[in-house]
């Protein structure tokens, strides 16, 4: 069986189903923001209960230690893999250490292209993806979609939900070849993160008789190949047509996404708390100079691209925002100073329901301001926090400073 991507190699479908019971006690259970507010309150009553994850108590004049969150504060270290194993006792590391290696998400391609999409040298100076895309994901789309394929279906006793698709195809004739070779593609779907992605040749499969076409599939025996921990009785043949393979090809690129929304909030001289950055009318010079460094203002009237939820007719939510392009991705900042304002207010429910509902969030501190703390976000949905802290603002020598705290 050869994987299509790394991540297929990862897909352990026997752990999956060990780790099933105990997934469905973890449903409810609360992270970021969310749980740290939720043990910051408990600890004011009398019964309070010990904390799960007191976190890594890395502090500075940026932010604090909170639980459940893992703080990136400066200065730690780049995690190497050395091309080389050093064999001299005096040799300390390896001559060549990248610090990460480009292109090799993808094991197969087609014949002509290679599995280094860019060099993997770490004196590339070419732009690095915006974050690791599961490129393993798009498996379905270009082997078959819109191709003959059989899609099953089944609720395992192990597994849970299962969908399993599966493809012959003719492999090309090679110049000794006598007779046509055939190769199934198979896709294995489950409630675990890690989907089973690859392919194997007919011969290679016990007691498979060899066929001369491609009509002739045979699932039982390729599945229980590939993946024996599926049972093969629970499996029920899909209907073919275009709803079910849109609907499988949705599931499986749900994680692929070129469209982001980041909540940015303005922490003035002595504030700290959600409610003091929310209830900020106008954003500062140095504000603004951070606003112009990592994106462009726009009129959100007439914007006809990715707007993020805000209204683009009749200025619900603001006359701008601030967008911006990297790479072939689109995103669009939520700051709050650009959103409605609400007088007498504390809560200023216009612009925390589009910041509360965004996963990463960017703090920015005038001099004077306090440390920040998630413990003080009341959201269950805002997970990452960058925190940047204006340093001689508005001026030309080292304008700003930032430092990121994420989970």
């Amino acid at each position: 069986f050869a994987h299509y991507d790394c991540r297929s190699i990862g897909a352990n479908l026997g752990y999956a189903a060990r780790l099933r019971s105990l997934l469905s006690r973890r449903r409810n259970t609360t992270t970021g923001a969310s749980a740290a507010s939720t043990l910051a309150a408990r600890s004011t009553t009398p019964d309070s209960i010990t904390e799960e994850d007191p976190g890594d108590g890395l502090t500075n004049d940026l932010l604090e230690s909170c639980p459940f969150f893992r703080n990136e504060i400066g200065g730690e270290e780049e995690r190497m893999v050395g091309l080389m194993r050093g064999k001299r006792k005096t040799q300390r590391g390896p001559l060549h250490r990248p610090v990460l290696a480009c292109g090799v998400s993808v094991l197969e391609f087609p014949p002509g292209e290679t599995h280094w999409v860019e060099p993997a040298c770490p004196y590339n100076t070419t732009n690095r993806p915006i974050e690791v895309i599961d490129q393993g994901a798009l498996y379905y789309r270009k082997y078959f979609y819109q191709q003959e394929h059989q899609n099953w279906f089944g609720m395992d006793d192990n597994l849970g939900p299962v969908a399993v698709s599966v493809r012959k195809e003719k492999v090309e004739k090679t110049p000794n070849a006598t007779s046509h070779i055939y190769r199934y593609r198979l896709l294995v779907r489950t409630s675990e993160l890690l989907t089973l992605r690859g392919s194997v040749m007919e011969d290679a499969i016990p007691n498979l008789k060899p066929s001369s076409s491609t009509k002739t599939v045979n699932t039982k025996e390729v599945i229980e190949y590939c993946a024996p921990e599926v049972q093969i009785s629970c499996l029920r043949l899909g209907t073919s047509g275009q709803q079910t393979e849109d609907s499988l090809l949705k599931l499986d690129e749900q994680g692929l996404s070129k469209l982001y929304k980041v909540g940015v909030m303005y922490c003035k001289a002595g504030q700290s708390t959600e409610e003091q950055m929310y209830n900020n009318h106008d954003a500062g010079p140095a504000f603004d100079e951070f606003l112009d460094s990592i994106g462009e203002r726009v009129r959100l009237k007439g914007f006809d691209k990715y707007k993020a939820g805000l209204d683009n007719r009749t200025d619900s939510t603001g006359l701008y925002s601030v967008y911006a392009q990297y790479q072939d991705c689109e995103i669009m900042f939520h700051v709050s100073t650009l959103l409605p304002f609400t007088p007498n207010n504390r809560q200023q429910l216009l612009r925390k329901r589009h910041i509360g509902n965004d996963i990463v969030t960017i703090v920015f501190q005038e001099p004077g301001a306090q440390p920040f703390t998630p413990k003080v976000i009341r959201s269950q949905f805002q997970h990452v926090f960058i925190i940047v802290k204006a340093v001689n603002p508005c001026s030309r020598q080292h304008p700003l400073q930032g430092f990121s705290n994420s989970i």
